[in-house]
């Protein structure tokens, strides 16, 4: 999808104790609010305030989670969400619920979980596993100026040259953007995986964009091709998730009776996708299998009670996803400082 300018969008700091029937709802609703909640500790800090806290607690500050990151243990995996910030969206539909004849039906729903359709934002959410022998980025967001995600891998205390490995979803430009900085690899120490379809596909156009010469064509030489159902590293398998582009791959982890499913762009919208099936966005390249792939593998995680991550959902976005009568429902995950 086009390049974006975007901004860190930190997460929500729950000052109050919850009510004990907060349902799932309303926990949608509460993640438009991420961003307000996020900042205030950082900023109560930069003007000076003094926190009600033990004299350690600022030099733990930087490493909780909220901080640009979010990190989860999953089995033995750890599993970091890096920021790689949001960007200004002026209107919600038609782009992430694009079908011409749901536009009324994909508004009710935006409407009954509150979620904005104008004036919000969009985020990016690239995903770090660490499986204890290997340290895989999945995606790199947009880099340049507006990416945030190196900022962001340090925060979480991950050096970026600790990265053994980088995978590549797909070649759109908010995800490959972030594999150079000035004509040269970002991630010099790691193995580059891409599908092999994918890179083809993107790599022999008459005219590749000017994101795709940078980082593909200019990093050829770098990456492994790999088919669908291929390993990553031991415990990282690539998975066929075909419709946002043709060679779309995503990524399941495994720990022990633990999965973790790294969607990529396979997953869509966290609301419009989940709750309609059949819907697709606009910057799908084959809304229909896109569609079709989205509730195979919806059905999936469901069944198999994996976790999940998408690129574009709010920030943390990590979770797990419910059936509902008529589609799906995504639920975040309980918030943990560390």
């Amino acid at each position: 999808m086009p390049d974006k300018k975007a901004e860190t969008t930190p997460a929500p700091t729950p000052a109050d104790p919850a009510p004990a029937a907060l349902n799932r709802r309303d926990t949608l609703r509460l993640l438009g609010a991420a961003g307000v909640l996020g900042v205030a500790g950082p900023l109560a800090r930069a003007q000076g305030t003094t926190p009600a806290a033990p004299a350690a607690a600022p030099a733990q500050a930087g490493n909780l989670n909220g901080n640009g990151f979010y990190r989860q243990k999953i089995g033995d995996l750890t599993v970091t969400v890096v920021s790689d910030g949001t960007a200004a969206l002026a209107a919600l539909l038609p782009t992430w619920g694009a079908n011409p004849d749901r536009q009324a039906d994909f508004a009710a729903t935006l409407a009954e979980y509150s979620v904005p359709a104008t004036n919000t934002v969009n985020h990016f959410n690239p995903v770090v596993v660490d499986t204890g022998k290997n340290r895989v980025l999945i995606d790199t967001g947009r880099g340049g100026e507006a990416g945030q995600l190196l900022n962001n891998l340090r925060r979480a205390g991950i050096d970026p040259a600790s990265i053994d490995t980088v995978f590549i979803t797909h070649g759109h430009g908010d995800h490959i953007g972030g594999l150079t900085q000035g004509g040269k690899a970002t991630f010099d120490r790691a193995r580059h995986v891409i599908g092999r379809a994918e890179f083809t596909f993107w790599t022999s156009q008459a005219q590749p964009n000017a994101a795709v010469q940078a980082n593909l064509i200019g990093l050829k030489d770098r990456f492994t091709l790999l088919d669908p159902g291929g390993e990553i590293v031991p415990g990282l398998t690539s998975v066929a998730t075909p419709g946002h582009t043709a060679g779309h791959q995503s990524v399941l982890a495994v720990s022990g009776d633990q999965k973790v499913m790294v969607f990529g762009d396979a997953a869509g919208h966290f609301l419009l996708s989940l709750r309609h099936p059949g819907a697709y966005v606009s910057f799908d390249t084959d809304g229909a299998q896109a569609a079709a792939t989205r509730a195979q593998v919806f059905a999936q995680a469901v069944a198999e009670k994996w976790w999940v991550t998408a690129y574009h959902f709010p920030f943390p976005a990590l979770g797990h996803l419910r059936k509902l009568p008529e589609g799906y429902e995504y639920e975040p995950t309980v918030w943990q400082w560390s």
